[in-house]
């Protein structure tokens, strides 16, 4: 008699594969010291062609229906403006959004200066419509209201409204920009001591990221969380190409840990979100509130032990930062209120 085996087959929704022990040197680690854990555990990847880097986008960047997940024209919500199939519709020359796609470097070549390695790595680089590629050129990623140019998705290009710079910025739709600040960071801890030969930017000197670019990274890191797109194009990448991974996609908290920025605000007026935070954090010394907005505030600040007794409060004009002296204060948790036309935030802080 012949046996037949019956085979169920179980979908799993799989979270990130990272390989046992990929992180161990890095743990218990924070500032400097962690980035450079982190730098020695993802350096010496597999480097793959720059022409190679359309077939990767097969893998690493396509769409449930088979088409090209393209960051400057996808729309989360809705019908897609247009859609772009996989060879057929590669760049090429192009006259206007939806001729072609390319690749785009999301932290430009010319701040590198194309230097090898960098210029092919995949952890920074997207399919991207031609055109929009190009009208976003060089310019740094900022904060737009009033757009010179909008693609079909939303992206922006315009004059830019973050705190700390004031020329021209290219803004993403918000879907992408924790994507984006994600791969900033793993750049500058990828090729951390590697940088020799790049140039310098309005948003970075040689692979450090300037902090008015950092302070809004860090913003978009927290405001869009890592995604699956993100989990599954990790994975790619590492067991397909690179073979090495996005530390900040397999550890999102390795950020705050790296560069001490606080976004646990909770925030008791809608228009209040992100306009303040403080770093470092914990502190031994002091902390700086920095001031998001675009203007000078006015602002009633107090800071408090955890049992509501009062240290210290001040009212005072704060135009980018304050130093807040904290010499003398005995280890803890303590709250920092901050109340100014925009709203009322409080900020959790660590004195060491």
């Amino acid at each position: 008699m012949k046996k037949f085996f019956l085979l169920f087959v179980i979908p799993v929704l799989l979270h990130a594969q990272i390989p046992p022990g990929y992180y161990n040197s890095a743990a218990g680690l924070k500032g400097n010291n962690l980035k450079i854990a982190l730098y020695n555990i993802i350096k010496n990847h597999t480097v793959i062609s720059y022409s190679g880097l359309w077939t990767a986008f097969q893998k690493t960047d396509k769409k449930s229906n088979g088409k090209v997940w393209d960051i400057y024209s996808y729309k989360p919500v809705g019908a897609q403006p247009y859609e772009y199939t996989f060879v057929t519709n590669q760049c090429g020359s192009y006259n206007s959004e939806s001729d072609c796609y390319n690749r785009e470097h999301t932290w430009p070549q010319s701040w590198f200066n194309s230097t090898p390695g960098p210029d092919s790595d995949l952890f920074h680089i997207y399919p991207s419509d031609g055109y929009v590629n190009n009208v976003r050129s060089n310019f740094p990623y900022g904060k737009v209201t009033s757009a010179s140019y909008t693609s079909q998705n939303g992206s922006k290009l315009g004059p830019c409204v973050s705190a700390g710079y004031n020329q021209t910025v290219f803004e993403p739709i918000d879907e992408f920009k924790g994507d984006i600040a994600r791969s900033y960071f793993y750049m500058t801890t990828r090729y951390y001591s590697e940088d020799a030969s790049w140039g310098t930017s309005d948003a970075t000197n040689k692979a450090t990221i300037l902090s008015w670019q950092l302070n809004l990274l860090l913003q978009w890191h927290h405001q869009d969380p890592v995604s699956a797109k993100e989990i599954a194009r990790n994975d790619s990448i590492y067991y397909k190409n690179q073979a090495n991974r996005k530390p900040f996609i397999d550890h999102p908290e390795y950020a705050d840990s790296i560069w001490a920025f606080t976004t646990d605000i909770q925030e008791l007026k809608a228009d209040s979100r992100n306009y303040f935070s403080v770093f470092p954090n914990p502190s031994e010394s002091n902390f700086v509130l920095l001031n998001h907005s675009c203007s000078t505030l006015h602002i009633h600040y107090t800071l408090k032990q955890m049992n509501g007794a009062l240290v210290k409060e001040e009212q005072l004009n704060i135009e980018e930062f304050l130093k807040l002296e904290t010499e003398g204060l005995a280890q803890g948790l303590y709250v920092l209120t901050v109340s100014s036309e925009l709203g009322t935030a409080n900020l959790k802080q660590i004195r060491n």
